[in-house]
């Protein structure tokens, strides 16, 4: 099984993101853009791993308040555009703590440095040199009170992402 443990976005989230994406569409950008469905942010991925349960048992352990995040930037990673999420401690704060479980477990996972972001595109072909580095983009902001274990599968038309286990915030948070 192909695993990642993600935020998923709420619905108005989702539409400034989309929003974003037509953005670029009508600027004539063309790739593989992120459908609705997929939309998330990333806290760790796992890859090729047999055991959701195991990295389930491993995620119970963690609890954390509520607490916001918000749409900042616009960027890329060569050919991959994605939507930042502005500095927050409380994420980072979530994403160290559900890599170390995953540690502690003897999960692997892959450790490059957690940087906050949505994909919203991948392979991107610009056509000509475009305003994407000063998109304008409203400050949304919603509440993350859960992370999920995702199930990632190839299906017909790209990847498909089910939900497999959610790890819920509490007002109790552990330190």
């Amino acid at each position: 099984m192909r695993l990642f443990i993600a935020v998923p976005m709420n619905s108005i989230m989702k539409e400034a993101l989309l929003n974003l994406q037509e953005t670029f569409r009508k600027d004539g950008i063309r790739g593989n853009y992120t459908p609705e469905e997929n939309l998330h942010l990333t806290l760790a991925f796992i890859g090729e791993y047999g055991d959701p349960d195991t990295v389930m048992d491993a995620l119970e352990g963690i609890r954390f308040a509520p607490f916001q995040i918000r749409l900042d930037q616009v960027g890329c990673f060569s050919d991959l555009w994605w939507a930042g999420i502005a500095e927050s401690n409380s994420m980072k704060n979530l994403a160290s703590r559900v890599r170390h479980a995953l540690a502690e477990a003897d999960i692997p996972y892959d450790r490059k440095r957690f940087k906050p972001h949505i994909t919203l595109l991948r392979r991107a072909v610009i056509p000509r040199r475009s305003h994407l580095e000063n998109l304008p983009h409203k400050d949304v902001t919603m509440t993350v009170d859960h992370f999920c274990l995702m199930q990632s599968t190839r299906g017909k038309h790209g990847m498909i992402y089910t939900e497999i286990g959610r790890i819920t915030g509490t007002d109790n948070e552990q330190k």
